[in-house]
């Protein structure tokens, strides 16, 4: 007969085993793919933002610092670190949105625009 507590730490061991298994790093990809809203004529387009390179949508230019994705086997997510800036003639460039972005909350980090919603729906390798 086993004792119980052989019998608990044999059990118990699978568990330990993949708690103590250090995460795997996300993916870091090249190219944002964002969603993107202009409320006033209800146009909604897919933006494709390499990361570095400035992007406009409307009065927006958005610039995608980072994109990360988690690996395949794991829990699918995506996020993306974003400038957005509002530009208007002869006025300086304001800023509405620095800071990360996650595709599976959008709510979470929102930006706040009367005119213009932008979100996050993947990252990708350029072609």
């Amino acid at each position: 007969m086993i004792p119980r507590l052989l019998l608990a730490a044999a059990i118990l061991a699978p568990a330990t085993v993949f708690a103590q298994t250090p995460s795997v790093p996300d993916l870091a990809l090249d190219v944002a793919v964002l969603g993107g809203l202009d409320k006033i004529t209800a146009r909604v387009v897919t933006i494709e933002a390499p990361v570095g390179t400035p992007v406009r949508f409307g009065a927006l230019e958005i610039v995608a610092r980072a994109c990360r994705k988690r690996r395949p086997e794991e829990n699918p997510e995506s996020a993306a670190f974003l400038d957005i800036w509002e530009l208007r003639p002869e006025q300086p460039a304001q800023s509405l949105f620095r800071g990360w972005m996650f595709a599976s909350s959008p709510a979470l980090s929102a930006m706040e625009h009367a005119v213009y919603d932008v979100w996050v729906l993947d990252c990708r390798k350029s072609r």
